[in-house]
């Protein structure tokens, strides 16, 4: 059976991506997942001054487990129309590790926000730049209006909840025929 990483690009203790992350993984069906949090990795900002110091424990251990997956699923927090500081520091550890930080896989990159875009910016953002690190094939998936349209843990659309368990198939399918 094939396994999963599924995180948010969050620290927050309660970002909505995270939620809205493990619900989707929680949609898989023919593969285990992995939920972690990005907050248990302790590293500085990542700068060429601070890599001449070595590479940080968090940041080896976090690549390396990286290897034993089969795919990904990543939902971003946007702020100011980008990734949040903490996973773009995290992501640029990684890519100095190992340039195909995704390491040829599938992807499943989705965002949510509040407001009606979804996460819309940054969605963008992370799919022009991920397929250059190691994404073999990026499935997306954007929720509009989290707090109208997420309760109790799980997607309310009856809409909505459709296209996210066809984009979860969709990538699940990647997935098996790697």
């Amino acid at each position: 059976m094939k396994k999963i990483l599924a995180f948010a690009g969050s620290t927050s203790s309660t970002s909505i991506n995270k939620q809205l992350v493990t619900f989707a993984a929680e949609n898989l069906e023919n593969s285990t997942f992995d939920v972690i949090d990005l907050a248990t990795f302790k590293v500085p900002v990542y700068s060429e001054d601070e890599e001449k110091n070595g590479f940080p424990e968090d940041i080896k251990s976090f690549t390396t487990s990286l290897d034993s997956y089969d795919g990904f699923i990543v939902s971003l927090a946007e702020h100011n129309g980008s990734y949040a500081a903490a996973f773009k520091n995290i992501f640029d550890w990684s890519s100095r590790i190992n340039v195909k930080v995704f390491r040829d896989k599938p992807l499943l990159l989705m965002a949510t926000s509040p407001g009606g875009m979804g996460g819309q910016f940054v969605l963008s953002a992370g799919e022009q730049r991920f397929s250059r690190h190691g994404a073999s094939d990026i499935v997306t998936f954007s929720l509009p209006s989290f707090y109208d349209n997420f309760k109790d843990g799980k997607i309310t659309g009856e809409d909505l909840l459709i296209a996210l368990k066809e984009q979860v198939n969709t990538f699940e399918k990647l997935v098996n025929e790697q």
